[in-house]
Parts: C-alpha cells; sequence; structure tokens
C-alpha cells in the first residue's frame, strides 16, 4: 500500500479571511556556480534538500545544455499544481479522471514592447475518456483554482530586498 495520499478536497472549499492565509512556502537558493551566473551553471537546492538541480543555459541561447533551467522548472511548477487542481474538482465533481497530462511549454523571448524579455506559457491538458464539454468545464474550473494560473492572468505580490 502507498503512503502517497492525495491532498484533502477540503482545499478547496473557499477562505473568508480578509488577509493572505499563508499555508506553505517553498524556499529555493540558487548559486552561480562554475561561471558564477545562475543560468548558465547554477545550482538550486531547496532548503529541505528535497530538490538539487544544475541549471544550464540551453543550447538554443548559445550554452552547453546538460541540466535543467528556468523555463523548464517553471512549466514543472505550472503542470504539476494544474493536474494537481484538476484532479481535486474531478474528484469533488465526481468526474473520472484517469490518464490525465499536463505538458507545459514555457517560451523564453524577445518583448517588443521593451526589446528586453518575456516568457509566454502554453499548457495542453489531456483528459482521454472525459467527454469534451465536461473536460473543457474542468479546465475552466482549474484555471481559476490553480494559482500558477492565477499569477499568469493576474499577477502576484512581489518583492525583492538585499540582506
Amino acid at each position: 500500500m502507498s503512503s502517497v495520499k492525495t491532498p484533502p478536497i477540503s482545499l478547496l472549499e473557499k477562505y473568508t479571511g480578509e488577509a493572505f492565509q499563508p499555508l506553505y512556502t517553498g524556499w529555493v537558493r540558487l548559486t552561480g556556480g562554475e561561471a558564477r551566473h545562475g543560468r548558465a551553471s547554477g545550482v538550486a537546492k531547496s532548503d529541505d534538500g528535497a530538490l538539487c538541480v544544475d541549471l544550464r543555459l540551453p543550447s538554443e541561447l548559445g550554452g552547453t545544455g546538460g541540466g535543467t533551467n528556468p523555463e523548464q522548472l517553471f512549466a514543472a511548477g505550472l503542470a504539476a499544481c494544474f493536474h494537481g487542481a484538476m484532479n481535486l474538482i474531478a474528484a469533488r465533481n465526481r468526474i473520472p479522471v484517469r490518464d490525465c497530462s499536463i505538458r507545459v511549454s514555457v517560451t523564453f523571448g524577445r518583448d517588443p514592447s521593451d526589446g528586453l524579455f518575456l516568457l509566454k506559457v502554453d499548457t495542453e491538458v489531456t483528459l482521454p475518456d472525459v467527454d469534451r464539454t465536461i473536460a473543457r468545464e474542468l479546465i475552466m474550473e482549474t484555471e481559476r483554482v490553480c494559482p500558477y494560473s492565477k499569477v499568469l492572468r493576474q499577477g502576484c505580490e512581489s518583492t525583492v530586498w538585499l540582506t
């Protein structure tokens, strides 16, 4: 028997407080590695030790490849969150979802408005054996619930400080 448990459906209950209520904070520290450049040779480690990945600049951007990159990490986070939210919503609504998969692309490119950089995100949902009308409704509800989707639509509070 597996010890891995799905989160409770009660997480979908509406919060009625007046201020942001933190539920969990993930911490990752990134160092620059050999090139002293996080994107080219960085190492990302979570404070709990569960994550430790080498970052490498993809060959498409002139790097050597051979490691992950920020776009892949963002895509993985979005895909995991979207998949989890979708499965909770499906369970709450008693919609059998088998073999669901989420494929996310995060494209790094040039922003024509300021000449700098921009990300473009596309999410592909595969829901075999689910009626397409029900699947579309499930996806729309997931977009409302998934915090990554909300960040993509609305942005989020963000601070940067020097220690």
